[in-house]
This record gives structure tokens, C-alpha cells and sequence, in this order.
């Protein structure tokens, strides 16, 4: 059985940090591409970044860029998200993703904004950041 457990998730205050974990069971994320996804109350879903282990290639959305780090363990079979310098606007909760990446070179800035394209999802971890 396919399963994305996301973990890592609490409240902090501005300025601090936090990192979620992805933790991945059923299939081996370095054939994936995996990426985390955060919605706001009364919000649209945001794609924030993404990771292709086949490309060796990381996206992020400006919105976090320069703040927030994706990485992959093959041995953990887990992504990370590693958030820093975070905002009040930072405030949602986060899943992650993932699909099958079949081709290599595909992955690019609209593939990490896509929802759709991604199969398996987590059910999310709550980040609250306090002002």
C-alpha cells in the first residue's frame, strides 16, 4: 500500500524554525518526484517546492524561496522540508505528494504548482506561526 506520512508540524514563533518530514512507504521515492503543498484557511492550495531524485533538480515557490529547503533521504525513504525564518503567512497545513516520474528532464517550476499531476497524497501536518 502506497502511503505519504507527513510529521513535524506544531506551533512557533516568527523568526523560528521548524522541519517536516515525509515519510514514505509502498513505493521508493527516488523513482518520484515528491513535492509540499499548503493550504490557508479560506485559501487556494500552494505548491511551495518539489524534488526530483531522477533529475537531481529542487523548486520553490518565491514565496519561500531563500526560507525553506527540500531534501531527500534514499535511505529514510523520506523528504524533508526544512522551514526557517518563518512568517505568520507561513500559517497552513502542509502535505506532501508524490507521482511516478516515468521520463527524465520533465520536472520544472510548473510541475511543482501542479496538484494534479500528483497521485498519492499525505494527510497533512498543521504549522502555526504566531506573530
Amino acid at each position: 500500500e502506497v502511503q505519504l506520512v507527513e510529521s513535524g508540524g506544531g506551533l512557533v514563533q516568527a523568526g523560528e524554525s521548524l522541519r517536516l518530514s515525509c515519510a514514505a512507504s509502498g513505493f521508493r521515492i527516488d523513482g518520484y518526484t515528491v513535492g509540499w503543498f499548503r493550504q490557508a484557511p479560506g485559501k487556494d492550495r500552494e505548491g511551495i517546492s518539489c524534488i526530483s531524485k531522477i533529475d537531481g533538480t529542487t523548486f520553490y515557490a518565491d514565496s519561500v524561496k531563500g526560507r525553506f529547503t527540500i531534501s531527500a533521504d534514499s535511505a529514510e525513504n523520506t523528504v524533508y522540508l526544512q522551514m526557517t525564518s518563518l512568517k505568520f503567512e507561513d500559517t497552513a497545513v502542509y502535505y506532501c505528494a508524490a507521482f511516478r516520474q516515468r521520463i527524465a528532464g520533465i520536472i520544472t517550476q510548473a510541475t511543482m504548482e501542479d496538484a494534479s499531476v500528483y497521485h498519492y497524497w499525505g494527510q497533512g501536518t498543521q504549522v502555526t506561526v504566531s506573530s
